[in-house]
């Protein structure tokens, strides 16, 4: 059974590209099945070397992530010839370092912040999907993920207070 995808689109990406690399979560957005949550998985050891950082230190490298992302995904998605296509999950991890800023120490609040953001990236209430169908280019790629992040983030602070 062959876990990566064979979409040809793929075959204009090389993941010796940094852009690339980069734009498919450093390889994780190749699965075949559920790219999305293999490039939110991607995410989290890059999570867990920042989260030591100060807060602000945290902030101004996920904010990078950001706007890092919108070049990132926008080159990926003219090099396929495709927008937003799957395998492009440079969004996710941005939208999970997002998800997790300030977030509780401990594996349970990495779980819990994981699967917030899955379920609001998925199920996309308002207006994550309006902006999702309407909004184009590496901004459109990248602003449903953020907004992800900000819901699941403020899930996750509301159970944080609501917990200690």
């Amino acid at each position: 059974m062959n876990i990566f995808s064979k979409d040809e689109a793929l075959t204009r990406l090389s993941l010796a590209n940094p852009v690339h690399f980069l734009a498919l979560g450093f390889g994780s957005g190749l699965a075949a099945k559920a790219p999305g949550t293999f490039g939110t998985l991607a995410a989290i050891p890059l999570y867990l070397l920042m989260a030591p950082l100060s807060l602000p230190w945290y902030l101004a490298l996920t904010l990078l992530s950001v706007i890092a992302g919108f070049y990132i995904c926008d080159k990926a998605a003219k090099d396929m010839g495709v927008h937003d296509h799957g395998a492009i999950v440079w969004d996710e991890v941005a939208g999970l370092l997002i998800t997790m800023i300030a977030a509780p120490a401990g594996w349970i609040w990495l779980l819990v912040g994981f699967g917030l953001f899955r379920f609001f990236d998925i199920i996309k209430p308002w207006p994550i999907r309006w902006l999702d169908a309407k909004v184009k280019g590496g901004f459109g790629i990248m602003i449903d993920d953020v907004l992800a992040g900000i819901f699941a983030l403020a899930c996750l602070q509301a159970l944080a207070y609501y917990l200690a």
